[in-house]
């Protein structure tokens, strides 16, 4: 008889205490933070969700490769280790280290956009969006229109519109579109993955044009094993095989090895045009640091090489996504709206439809994750129109979960909480901003409740 449950592949070898807080004095921690989760200290949170990036556990492993870390200003063998790694992968000419993957669409932005131009995307995430824009080109969002319905269940929902993308290279021109990216999986979207076929179909309208491809990577080994489960001819594929595929599809990318990558700090730009790398390295040695640290130690370049590669071990994505898939599964069955599927690294609350009596000019999403906070000390974000302003096209709470650890029993507490929530729901009220600045506005946001 198969076996149905699904542990945890690693052993704990060290632990971090978390500590209880009451109910009054959270509500007090919240007042003080400004009804904004970013604001809050870590010390004070119970569950924390509200990235998964840079927060996972290292393994055995990584800290044993750190030890190797070589912190040489120039010509690093740790550089050199962590370029093989990232080379294996993704097969791309160039790799450039960074601290972490907004420092990467800031020199790729930074090299490739004017004002005026264009840049596609599934759907832009938003570090990216605030990097392509700043540059004075438009951050452009082309996902299916079923994407954008949170109850909707298709197996890859974070696919680009190719026929969308065609449709603006035509009516703009190629010359005012200067890259193409495809986030993978689509993070923005409800964590959704992006098919095979859908990259080759976006590569090869990019190959006719004349147009770079840059795949936005920071969850590659997810969606790599998303492919694997949902596209047959892939079930007989390694989740590495699947990833050098698509990747070889494309022109470049950026990381965050906070994800995918299963470090705590860091990231990296790839490419094969040699003319745009020397303009990038020219740029990395001005803001980030020389070529082969790139503001990163030596240590974190060996983490992350070593990360890269157990990220593509399937008895790890394995029990990665079912356990996502089980936070997911438990409060749908009772009713609360989610975004469907579950996705790879997250499950996404639709706040809206969790609470429809707040309009969205007062923060669905915020009230929802602050509630969170109040009830059981889970920290979340929200992804919506704090985040996104007019660009905004759902209102979502993302649940991150780190990567090896949290335990099934913490989840099972935070279904536990989100369920509380949910009963008392039509007693929550919205809020309304106090103070904002005039980029990501949501890491420092000011919000009141209204009323």
């Amino acid at each position: 008889m198969p076996i149905k449950t699904i542990i945890e592949p690693f052993r704990i070898k060290s632990v971090e205490p978390i500590h209880w807080t009451t109910r009054a004095q959270r509500e007090t921690l919240l007042r003080a933070a400004h009804y904004n989760l970013f604001l809050l200290h870590s010390n004070d949170v119970l569950i924390d969700l509200l990235t998964d990036s840079g927060t996972g556990a290292m393994s055995t492993h990584q800290w044993a490769g750190i030890m190797e870390g070589d912190e040489s200003y120039a010509g690093s063998p740790s550089f050199d280790r962590f370029k093989r790694s990232v080379q294996d992968i993704t097969g791309y000419t160039h790799v450039l280290p960074t601290h972490q993957g907004r420092a990467a669409e800031r020199l790729l932005f930074n090299v490739m956009c004017k004002k005026g131009d264009l840049v596609p995307n599934n759907t832009h995430f938003d570090t990216t969006r605030a990097n392509v824009e700043i540059t004075g080109a438009e951050a452009v969002d082309l996902v299916y229109p079923e994407a954008r319905s949170p109850e909707t269940i298709l197996p890859f929902k974070g696919n680009m519109d190719v026929a969308a993308l065609e449709s603006l290279i035509a009516r703009v021109g190629r010359e005012k579109i200067p890259l193409v990216m495809l986030t993978v999986t689509n993070n923005s979207g409800g964590g959704q993955p992006v098919s095979m076929a859908n990259a080759k179909e976006v590569s090869a309208v990019c190959k006719a044009q004349g147009i770079p491809l840059y795949f936005d990577a920071c969850r590659f080994a997810e969606n790599a094993w998303f492919i694997k489960q949902r596209e047959p001819e892939y079930q007989n594929h390694t989740p590495k095989q699947i990833a050098q595929e698509m990747f070889a599809l494309g022109d470049g990318c950026t990381m965050s090895a906070k994800k995918d990558g299963m470090a705590n700090i860091g990231g990296f730009l790839c490419t094969n045009d040699d003319v745009l790398a020397r303009q990038e390295k020219d740029l990395l040695i001005l803001t980030e640091g020389y070529p082969t640290y790139g503001g990163l130690a030596g240590r974190d370049l060996e983490a992350i090489a070593i990360g890269l590669q157990e990220s593509l071990d399937e008895d790890y994505l394995r029990y990665r996504i079912a356990s996502t898939a089980y936070l997911g599964d438990h409060i749908a069955a009772e009713g609360v709206p989610i975004v469907q599927p579950p996705g790879g690294h997250a499950i996404y609350l639709d706040a809206a439809a969790f609470l429809p009596h707040i309009p969205q000019d007062q923060f669905p999403g915020v009230a929802l994750a602050a509630e969170l906070y109040l009830e059981g000390g889970i920290r979340s974000v929200e992804i919506g129109s704090l985040m996104f302003a007019a660009a905004a096209k759902m209102e979502l709470v993302r649940l991150a979960i780190p990567r090896r650890t949290y335990t099934q029993s913490h989840i099972d507490y935070v279904v536990e909480i989100i369920l509380e929530v949910w009963r008392r729901r039509t007693q929550i009220k919205g809020l309304k901003l106090t103070y904002e600045a005039p980029y990501l506005r949501h890491f420092t946001a000011h919000l009141e409740p209204v009323g």
